[in-house]
């Protein structure tokens, strides 16, 4: 089995021990900055995370997902739309990027001009991570639960292998629908139905 190499341009700032990688929101928002073809998250105890490309097909449902959502939200302006290359800066502290997720209208309405051009400072209130081959369920399941704890009003975890849709909502039990085809965004996105039939 070969292993690939990543190569990953360090700003000139950033000093890194790889035994102890340990970046202020400034040092971690230049090393994405400086490596547009990676994504980088960050857990809330500061452990960097590359994420690899999705393939193919992961790219062209995840495209669907957000084109469905945008077309809402253009109809509506509640809120914003954000795709999977958006960073947010979790309440945690965490620096996460879902593949797809909505900010309401008076809370974007809040930040800086700076605060919208770099990670944004809050937790969506709607978020998705839609399941690749190189995702594993256990991690994408905490990231759900992270949302959740930070502030997220509604999330959904698109299991396309198993054709399975987790609904994470606060102080509530996730709910597991298997193989539905449509999904409401209940009173979280008024009036937006997603239709999976695409995305399976």
């Amino acid at each position: 089995m070969e292993m690939s190499t990543i190569t990953i341009n360090l700003p000139g700032i950033l000093e890194l021990d790889i035994n102890n990688v340990n970046l202020t929101d400034e040092q971690f928002f230049m090393l994405c900055q400086d490596n547009p073809d990676l994504r980088f998250e960050r857990s809330a105890d500061g452990e960097l995370i590359i994420m690899p490309p999705t393939g193919g097909i992961t790219g062209d449902r995840n495209s669907d997902l957000n084109y469905q959502l945008r077309g809402w939200s253009r109809k509506n302006k509640l809120g914003k739309i954000f795709d999977s290359s958006t960073g947010f800066k979790l309440p945690n502290g965490a620096n996460r990027s879902p593949d797809a997720s909505w900010v309401k209208m008076e809370r974007w309405n809040t930040l800086t001009e700076d605060e919208k051009e770099k990670y944004i400072p809050l937790c969506p209130d709607f978020a998705v991570e839609l399941m690749s081959p190189s995702d594993t369920l256990e991690k994408t399941r905490a990231k759900m639960k992270e949302y959740m704890e930070n502030g997220a009003s509604l999330g959904w975890l698109i299991n396309r292998k198993q054709q399975q849709i987790e609904i994470y909502r606060p102080n509530q039990e996730v709910e597991i629908v298997n193989f539905p085809q449509t999904l409401s965004g209940e009173d979280i996105l008024p009036g937006f139905v997603l239709d999976l039939t695409e995305i399976w």
